[in-house]
């Protein structure tokens, strides 16, 4: 399986940690800062319903700095709690499913069927993505690797959002986003196979 995990291990090392370095001397909680990511999140899916699209994809890219913070924020300090980790994966959910179902309301207002439909996929694509590996790791299968997890699909919905005034660029970060997704979980359906098969 693909494992870009050292890659954003290294995104972490060299832009996150030096952040947080400064955020320490804050009172702010690595909690705060996933509420915080959160809500910028929710402006985002705000401007991409009424259809503010290039305003959506900044703001969300802003929103998703934040949500890279606050683990390396409760790592650092040394806070990392059940309850965090619940919090920060609930609402990783929550906040790629809005931003999505913006998106999708652009596309069903113009009567968009395709464009809606692949919306639809691209959903479905990002929480079983992210289910498949909850699952295997509630089986005591680590499952951190995979070509295209949430940090990818993050960057390339908020790009096609930037991009939106050039002619197919929001259809094709969907398109984009909708075949690795469903590529992930297919990818780590296998994994899973491989790991669990003599387990039964």
């Amino acid at each position: 399986m693909v494992n870009l995990e050292p890659a954003r291990k290294a995104l972490e090392k060299n832009i996150a940690e030096p952040i947080v370095k400064l955020l320490i001397k804050t009172p702010l909680t690595p909690n705060t800062f996933t509420m915080i990511g959160f809500g910028i999140t929710v402006a985002a899916a705000a401007l991409a319903f009424t259809e503010h699209l290039l305003a959506a994809g900044i703001v969300m890219l802003v929103g998703s700095g934040f949500d890279m913070l606050d683990g390396t924020l409760a790592r650092t300090t040394k806070r990392v709690t059940k309850f965090g980790a619940v919090l920060d994966s609930t609402l990783d959910r929550v906040s790629e499913a809005i931003i999505l179902l913006g998106i999708l309301a652009v596309f069903v207002r113009d009567a968009k069927v395709t464009e809606s439909l692949l919306t639809g996929f691209a959903l479905l694509g990002s929480f079983l993505t992210s289910y498949t590996r909850s699952r295997m790791e509630g089986m005591g299968v680590d499952c951190k690797a995979g070509l295209f997890t949430r940090p990818e699909r993050v960057i390339v919905t908020a790009l096609g959002l930037i991009l939106s005034g050039i002619d197919y660029a929001l259809l094709i970060a969907l398109i984009i986003v909708t075949f690795f997704s469903w590529y992930t979980t297919i990818e780590r359906m296998i994994y899973a196979w491989r790991n669990l098969k003599n387990r039964d």
